[in-house]
């Protein structure tokens, strides 16, 4: 017997991805639960009218909602997806055959990014594997402020899934220098908590430029032709910015 799964995505104001999203789940959900943060657009209308079942709940960051959300899902295992992410149909066929034969505590599924059109395969942003697939009795997620991340508890194990999940990023330049602001913002706040106050020369200049050399060249950013250099260029960027943030918020906090 195949064990029943949810899959749970946490949303604000992801009407232009959410029907991508849910349309592209096919048969591997036995529950569909969407966690809302109070949308202003059409999201929560458009998810009950694909079957979603719906709860709205006050962000309170990327970990806690993420949480939140596992503690609603109907069955323990859950599969989470953000709302820009669409499964293919060999990923499909891998979470079928996990819930045939489950045996882990985790499984992580690879991410294939289009960013502004273009799919990218090198620069560090290939595989991208996340632990999205997993039984919520053996771990959870954690961090702080940004980059969270799901862990399973010592002991457990997890396995890679065949095939990719299409991660629909971003449309515009604009909007990855937006994000990045916001994103960059959130980082500094959350170094700073975690006492991490020390900005010099290394930090402004030296660890920007590993970034750029890191990502287009050893990385092979450059094969992803335009998109590739703006990814180093922008990825760059947002390093100087995390600690230039960083630096004006331990002065300020100093003064």
């Amino acid at each position: 017997m195949p064990v029943p799964l949810s899959v749970v995505i946490i949303t604000f104001n992801e009407e232009a991805n959410i029907v991508r999203c849910l349309q592209a789940l096919g048969d591997v959900a036995d529950d569909v639960l969407v966690v809302d943060s109070f949308s202003t657009d059409a999201t929560v209308d458009l998810c009950r009218q694909h079957g979603a079942r719906v709860i709205q709940h006050a962000f309170a960051g990327y970990v806690e909602q993420k949480n939140y959300a596992t503690s609603q899902a109907r069955f323990d295992h859950v599969l989470q997806l953000d709302a820009d992410e669409v499964l293919t149909e060999e990923l499909r066929q891998s979470i079928r055959a996990a819930k045939q034969n489950w045996q882990h505590a985790a499984y992580s599924l690879a991410r294939l990014t289009n960013y502004c059109g273009h799919w990218v395969r090198h620069g560090g942003w290939y595989p991208d594997r996340k632990l999205r697939l997993y039984d919520r009795r053996l771990g959870r997620w954690t961090g702080l402020l940004l980059h969270e991340r799901y862990e399973v508890n010592e002991g457990q194990t997890t396995a890679p899934l065949a095939g990719d999940a299409l991660h629909y990023s971003y449309h515009s330049i604009a909007q990855h220098v937006s994000q990045l602001n916001k994103f960059t913002s959130i980082t500094a706040q959350e170094l700073a908590l975690r006492g991490k106050t020390q900005v010099g020369l290394f930090h402004l200049l030296l660890k920007p430029l590993w970034k750029f050399v890191h990502g287009y060249f050893f990385r092979l950013g450059l094969l992803d032709g335009f998109a590739g250099l703006c990814i180093a260029g922008i990825s760059a960027w947002g390093v100087f910015l995390k600690f230039a943030k960083l630096k004006t918020r331990t002065e300020n906090a100093e003064a």
